[in-house]
């Protein structure tokens, strides 16, 4: 099957990679020439665990192309619209400009019968007036919702192997013959045996930011429990081993610490809470509000942390800081917990240095008035105190005898609850953690 996906951002360069492994005739289309260049040299754009293998092996085939001339999709048979949906820059609520102008694109290129496939988190309703523009420029034409679920650092996996795929369809003949299509399309992973849940557009449209507002919702809370265990005298990462016992709850993404971060998590619950106002429906899913304060509580608590250990006051102090992407096996800062505490830190006066085994190129962009380096030696050198901000396995195993030569002052602060506490201690460190007394 031909098939081009527009957008070759995260999701898109991705998700036509898989396709094209799959077997797919591939093109994949984006205005950047940038990142179409170091694909077509089979190079990734950003930095994902098994993606280079990947995009190798879908560059070898021949199966996979790339451009920026929108032009190339004609005769694709199906047509993906992975771009962006950010956080707009006035309002909470999702900015659908690359939505619209990407379908906008594609409309000279549609023919009868082909599917047009949004994988962009969209706020509801959106698909519905979509499908009226599809139609109105292509009888026969349909369109498709088929939301995307990758996880940063498991995105070849989550494409390849994912866990469900769902279809938001219109009804009757028209959504029928759209559902063989796109069983043709996942026919790999479909054959594992993967769910596949049809639906109507609004619930396929709702599946990924109800998903993702389940998520921040159960990683707030367990982050709420670590405010009042610091107050208590009690350890979270007990509690959370304790009440994940009970099925009904489960251990997974009880991980208290710095929050939660990245592209998608924060800006997909307030664009599903403004958009729940437009619809008149904001007190349903009002709490989320919390959720989201809760999650940048534990950034300030991480500042004033900081400062208490060093005795009231961070300025003039040399702090270093592991971690500057939002997670492990990731490159990616937006929204990053541990970048935003290292630029209040550095906003306060200290004399902040940061490091990360992946992120330091992205993060100059982001922060550039932060000092960088990638080599953890160098960022410990002379530290008063260690701040390991993301959960990377080098901080992980990081050893305490080794970093305490290096320091001017044993005192790390665990934003991950990531160390070992009691090799830490016994290395004479004074440690401190989110959650723990």
């Amino acid at each position: 099957m031909r098939i081009s996906v527009i957008g070759l951002g995260y999701l898109g360069a991705v998700h036509a990679a898989a396709l094209a492994a799959s077997g797919h005739e591939v093109v994949g289309v984006d205005v950047d020439p940038e990142k179409v260049d170091a694909l077509a040299l089979g190079k990734a754009p950003f930095y994902e665990p098994g993606f280079d293998d990947l995009l190798a092996e879908a560059r070898r085939s021949g199966r996979l192309q790339v451009g920026t001339d929108v032009a190339e999709v004609a005769g694709s048979a199906v047509h993906f619209v992975c771009v962006g949906t950010p956080q707009s820059a006035d309002s909470p609520a999702a900015d659908l400009r690359f939505v619209d102008t990407a379908v906008d694109s594609l409309l000279p290129y549609l023919a009868p019968g082909d599917v047009v496939v949004g994988k962009s988190t969209v706020p509801v309703g959106t698909a519905a007036r979509l499908a009226d523009v599809v139609t109105a420029a292509a009888p026969g034409a349909v369109l498709a919702w088929n939301p995307e679920f990758l996880r940063e650092g498991h995105a070849v996996d989550d494409t390849l192997h994912p866990d469900r795929i769902v279809y938001g369809l219109p009804a009757g003949e028209t959504g029928e013959r759209a559902a063989v299509v796109l069983d043709a399309v996942y026919a790999a992973p479909l054959a594992e045996g993967v769910p596949r849940i049809v639906a109507d557009y609004p619930t396929a449209e709702l599946v990924k930011v109800a998903a993702n507002s389940f998520l921040a919702t159960k990683i707030s809370f367990i982050n709420a429990m670590a405010e009042l265990c610091e107050v208590a005298g009690g350890d979270v990462t007990q509690l959370a081993d304790a009440i994940g016992h009970d099925v009904r709850i489960g251990r997974r993404f009880l991980n208290a610490g710095l929050g939660f971060g990245g592209g998608c998590l924060p800006k997909d619950i307030r664009a599903f809470t403004a958009r729940a106002d437009e619809l008149g429906a904001g007190e349903a899913v009002a709490f989320l509000g919390e959720v989201d304060r809760i999650n940048n509580r534990r950034r300030e608590r991480m500042v004033e942390l900081t400062a208490e250990v060093l005795g009231g006051s961070v300025a003039g102090r040399r702090v270093a800081v592991l971690g500057a992407a939002f997670k492990p096996e990731s490159d990616d800062v937006r929204d990053s917990p541990a970048l935003d505490v290292a630029a209040r830190l550095d906003q306060a006066g200290a004399d902040v240095v940061v490091t990360d085994p992946q992120a330091v190129p992205t993060a100059r962009v982001r922060a550039p008035q932060l000092t960088y380096t990638e080599d953890v030696e160098e960022a410990l050198a002379g530290a008063d105190v260690v701040l390991v901000l993301t959960e990377w396995r080098q901080f992980r195993e990081l050893d305490p005898v080794r970093v305490g030569e290096l320091v001017a002052g044993r005192t790390v602060l665990d934003g991950r609850l990531a160390l070992d506490r009691a090799g830490w201690e016994a290395a004479g460190w004074r440690y401190r953690a989110l959650g723990r007394a």
